[in-house]
């Protein structure tokens, strides 16, 4: 998608959320939708907070991250452009497991949590997004010299969290995989690091900040099916299903974030280089039909 047509696009969506703002409440359902809860200068939103680089609560409270970074874009740049205040956050864990049915219950009003969209997920919720595209991968102990692909898992504990997709993927291409799923992902490098499983399955940016974190104990390992990634991952924006005028404000403002260099910026700041990243196309969903 080139610039100019995501500037209109941009343009376009947010003069249709604030066009609909008073019809959209009832279209997501029993919670308030997005650009309500934006308007009342108060918004939860979910994310990861054992993901260093993406979604981590630091030791005094505070929240860091590309996926807290983007969704306090996201929600800052609606109030802009909607004439409302920077509205009040509030942070809350979002497990993978859980994601959908915080959105459903209307605990959060939108969630940014290294959230793959995928047909499954989309017929829950909404996603706003994509905006990066990564691809999954491995970790292992930087002491390990067997894993260097799909084939050396043949008969190998893998881990992976519960509800997330990683795992059972590898265990389709590979049957003789050992699966080990644990709550979070940092549960799972805990056990790698007591040799309690051989590896953990996730999305390279996830496993790249956890490489980081310890250098030296750990080495993220590609995978690739005939030379292709393994695995496409679009990581997205979730809220309250039918909340089709939320979906539009947060596509205008995941492209504006693009389109002037911020989210190069949040990249750099939270991920270094970035090299497992990709810029995504929000609003294009054409992916779930492939």
């Amino acid at each position: 998608m080139n610039k100019n047509f995501r500037t209109i696009a941009s343009i376009s969506s947010v003069a249709l959320a604030a066009t609909l703002l008073t019809a959209c409440g009832d279209s997501a359902g029993e919670g308030q939708s997005l650009l309500e809860a934006i308007e009342s200068g108060s918004v939860t939103l979910g994310t990861k907070y054992d993901q260093p680089g993406l979604g981590l609560r630091e030791g005094d409270g505070s929240m860091s991250g590309l996926d807290v970074d983007v969704a306090t874009y996201v929600v800052n740049h609606i109030a802009e452009e909607n004439g409302w205040d920077a509205p009040e956050i509030e942070w809350r864990e979002t497990p993978s497991a859980q994601r959908e049915t915080l959105i459903q219950n209307g605990e959060v009003d939108l969630i940014a949590a290294t959230y793959s969209i995928n047909p499954s997920r989309a017929e829950s919720v909404n996603f706003g997004g994509p905006y990066l595209l990564t691809h999954q991968a491995l970790l292992t102990q930087e002491s390990n010299t067997e894993i260097k692909g799909l084939k050396d898992l043949d008969g190998k504990i893998l881990c992976s969290v519960t509800g997330s997709t990683p795992a059972q993927k590898i265990k389709e291409a590979l049957p003789t995989v050992q699966l080990q799923e644990y709550d979070t992902y940092s549960s799972c490098v805990e056990a790698l690091s007591q040799g309690n499983v051989d590896a953990l399955s996730t999305d390279a940016t996830i496993l790249n900040g956890y490489a980081a974190q310890t250098p030296g104990e750990f080495k993220v390992v590609k995978l690739d099916k005939d030379g292709e990634p393994f695995t496409n991952e679009y990581y997205g924006i979730g809220l309250m299903k039918d909340d089709q005028a939320g979906t539009d404000a947060v596509n205008a403002a995941l492209n504006e974030m693009l389109d002037s260099g911020e989210f190069d910026k949040i990249v750099s700041a939270n991920l270094g280089a970035g090299d497992e990243i990709d810029p995504g196309t929000p609003g294009d969903l054409s992916f779930l039909n492939s």
